[in-house]
């Protein structure tokens, strides 16, 4: 494999010092027309390129961003990181995404790694097991950097950084509600894993919603799921088996919800005469299935768009007010076939 063109190189061929080819690839006025021409199209004939690493130890900025995320998998995430990209290419910064497939310890390598790289913020949406361990040693080194720290999607409440939300909590009542105004007497919930900020949200929102209707929370209609479809089977199957079986499901997300109505079509049961279906995320596949499902849209470009403009806002000011900055974007529902006769 041949080995990357250098400036030293350069300089050889020409018979010059490699400041003088420096200067005449950085348009130095102190290098003629000529020269810098000559030397400049060489170098382009040979595919020289700037080494970018040397050149931001020389720079007091490097224009890199660190976006950490539980998975790539899912539209949401995508889109979140589209918004991200969207206003921050313009202005000249690249992105290093790092995916922690909820644990803890890659989030921890991560959030090291980019400090190491000199990133100029970080975007975070938390991992599972973060929540579920409550360590933030790995936040607190951003902080000491003095560094812009924006979650995204997920808060973590027990640390202070700014943070882009979803209305979450109203997003949830506002499925419940529908599905009680359509005359549904039993709403089971497939939750999503404990404590995690948007399962809490939105379980509040589902339980809220009951009682302020007269209805109680059932226990026994409440089973979790990890976000996955393939979480969906077993704990819809536990839910079928119940005497008398809920006549309405509210999947934590849309894949959960997708997965439920395979398992109420196999047990030949109708959707949505027998059992109303709802989700949450409203993934584009949503509105293509047979039926379509009714689901709650959050705007997951917008969440990264908002935390990008934050991002930028910040480099006006003290990069610790961002801890004051919380911005919630509004749900919707979307009503289809799944949940309406």
């Amino acid at each position: 494999m041949n080995k990357p063109v250098t400036i030293k190189d350069i300089a050889r061929k020409f018979k010059c010092s490699p400041s003088t080819v420096s200067r005449a690839l950085n348009n130095h006025p102190s290098i003629n027309e000529d020269t810098r021409r000559n030397l400049q199209e060489y170098a382009k004939k040979v595919g020289y390129q700037r080494n970018q690493v040397s050149l931001s130890l020389l720079n007091t900025r490097t224009a890199s961003i660190g976006v950490v995320v539980p998975t790539i998998n899912n539209y949401y995430e995508s889109a979140i990181i589209e918004g991200i990209e969207s206003v921050l290419h313009p202005k000249g910064y690249t992105l290093n995404i790092c995916v922690t497939n909820e644990q803890y310890l890659l989030e921890a390598e991560y959030i090291v790694k980019l400090l190491s790289n000199r990133v100029e913020g970080i975007f975070l949406s938390v991992s599972q097991e973060t929540y579920d361990c409550g360590y933030y040693e790995h936040l607190e080194n951003i902080s000491k950097r003095n560094l812009p720290l924006i979650f995204i999607d997920r808060d973590f409440e027990g640390f202070a950084a700014g943070s882009v939300t979803v209305d979450d909590y109203h997003g949830a009542y506002s499925a419940v509600k529908h599905l009680i105004d359509s005359g549904r007497k039993r709403i089971a919930h497939l939750k999503g894993p404990n404590g995690l900020t948007v399962t809490e949200h939105r379980f509040k929102g589902y339980t809220d919603c009951l009682i302020q209707h007269g209805f109680e929370v059932d226990d026994s209609l409440v089973i979790n799921t990890n976000f996955r479809v393939e979480s969906a089977p077993e704990p819809t199957r536990r839910l079928l088996d119940l005497k008398p079986i809920p006549d309405a499901i509210f999947g934590v997300n849309d894949q959960v919800a997708i997965g439920a109505m395979k398992v109420i079509r196999d047990k030949g049961l109708k959707i949505p005469e027998d059992i109303a279906i709802v989700g949450f995320d409203d993934f584009p596949i949503s509105a293509f299935i047979s039926p379509s499902l009714t689901s709650v849209c959050r705007p997951g470009r917008q969440v990264g768009e908002a935390a990008a403009q934050m991002f930028l806002n910040l480099q006006h000011q003290n990069p610790t007010s961002a801890k004051s900055n919380h911005i919630v974007l509004p749900s919707q529902l979307i009503v289809r076939e799944s949940s309406v006769l």
